[in-house]
């Protein structure tokens, strides 16, 4: 006869734990991975498709169920849903040694990708491999913050990288072309450069064109004042980033 498993024990795969301390007392709650921070995120919004067992323990691994009164001294209510909630928005999710470890170095990757995306070698234009701006961070001494997003950490690390490390390297550069009614560029030509890193080329005619070199976060700013100020009547348009361009 095959052995009949402790009817208690609970067997999960898939599994994040989520814990909260309170009230003396630690409770748990079995999510399946990644829908923990969907639901703290606000794309999920369905309890049942964020928890694998609808209830609230003491400890998930041994099936011991947190008893109604417990959850009424340290939640001020017994009803599991309300106690889950609280338990999804401030409780720590639990995670093991070597998925934290994974969880990491995809992380930096992730981080090292976008920089390689967003940067180049000031001296050639060019973009990097990752895997150099992966041996960068290394040298800089970057810490990746697992509570973060890989974009949100971005600027952090290329301020590192500059600061720390033996290799040159700055935003790319994106080349746009402005073109106004000729009245109008002759009242914004400066708030204009004022926005540019260079001008590379200006013209006058019935329209006023100007095709100038940008960081890519000013793009916003640009439009922002074409909208104020021209009635719809100005334009942008991105040609390319500095890096892909042959400046030869």
């Amino acid at each position: 006869m095959p052995i009949q498993q402790p009817s208690n024990q609970i067997k999960l795969t898939n599994v994040s734990i989520v814990r909260l301390k309170k009230g003396g007392k630690r409770f748990e709650i079995a999510c399946y991975k990644n829908k923990v921070q969907e639901w703290r995120n606000g794309v999920e919004t369905s309890l049942d498709d964020v928890l694998q067992i609808s209830n609230v323990f003491m400890n998930v691994s041994k099936g011991e169920v947190a008893k109604s009164n417990d959850l009424q001294k340290a939640f001020g209510t017994s009803k599991v849903d309300d106690v889950v909630k609280e338990i999804l928005k401030k409780g720590e999710v639990q995670v093991g040694e070597k998925e934290r470890d994974h969880d990491l170095a995809s992380l930096r990757k992730e981080i090292a990708t976008l920089v390689a995306e967003k940067c180049v070698d000031p001296a050639t234009q060019r973009p990097y491999p990752v895997g150099m701006i992966e041996k960068a961070m290394a040298e800089a001494g970057v810490s990746v913050k697992a509570g973060k997003n890989a974009k949100s950490q971005v600027a952090e690390t290329l301020r590192l990288i500059q600061g720390h490390s033996t290799l040159p390297i700055q935003r790319a550069r994106m080349r746009v072309r402005v073109v106004v009614p000729a009245a109008e560029g002759e009242r914004l030509q400066e708030q204009l450069r004022a926005l540019a890193e260079t001008v590379e080329k200006e013209e006058k005619g019935e329209s006023w064109e100007t095709v100038m070199l940008i960081e890519p976060s000013q793009i916003r700013g640009i439009n922002e004042l074409l909208q104020k100020e021209c009635n719809g009547k100005g334009r942008v348009e991105t040609l390319t980033f500095a890096a892909t361009a042959d400046n030869n």
